[in-house]
């Protein structure tokens, strides 16, 4: 039985031809690089992203798969207050860092950060080869998020980031 075809029409109940969009991985863009202002963006090196949800034109959230190179972090160590976060590991070997400690993440573990909690978080490959992950969040109308470990915050709303100190001044640097 050909499950596309017997779900063609049926899908969400709308009563029209439709099918399950299947993702091409190899023509969604790999995104490198980092919105970070300076020194921070630099510290992104060796990470790459395919952005899922946008390549699935999803509104609701986000899904990116995520490839850490041997040496590379995630992001700067944050947490969000109004988007919800959900890690699925799919290949290789990388380091939860958040507040409470250390957890070494392999091949189908999964982690789950609440929005709200100020439990900073990020993930840091010690390995000899690459990791990835996909990560699944809300994309809330707006969002803050502060970095644990830097005097850094992040305000996005409309599709525009305003990086601040923690106090809410404008970043020009670090202090």
């Amino acid at each position: 039985m050909d499950l596309g075809k017997s779900l063609s029409g049926l899908w969400l109940g709308l009563g029209k031809e439709s099918r399950i969009p299947k993702l091409d991985l190899s023509k969604v863009p790999v995104k490198t690089g980092s919105i970070y202002p300076a020194p921070y963006a630099a510290m992104m090196a060796g990470r790459s992203s395919l952005r899922l949800g946008d390549a699935g034109a999803l509104t609701q959230f986000g899904a990116n798969l995520v490839t850490l190179e041997p040496g590379a972090i995630s992001s700067l160590r944050h947490a969000h207050q109004f988007e919800d976060e959900f890690v699925i590991m799919t290949s290789g070997e990388l380091v939860l860092i958040e507040d409470e400690g250390e957890a070494l993440m392999r091949a189908g573990d999964c982690a789950a950060f609440q929005a709200g909690t100020g439990n900073g978080h990020h993930f840091v490959n010690r390995s000899g080869a690459a990791g990835s992950f996909l990560v699944v969040g809300t994309k809330a109308p707006r969002e803050v998020a502060v970095y644990s470990d830097v005097d850094l915050r992040i305000e996005m709303e409309g599709g525009k980031a305003r990086f601040t100190y923690r106090d809410g001044t404008d970043f020009v640097g670090p202090k």
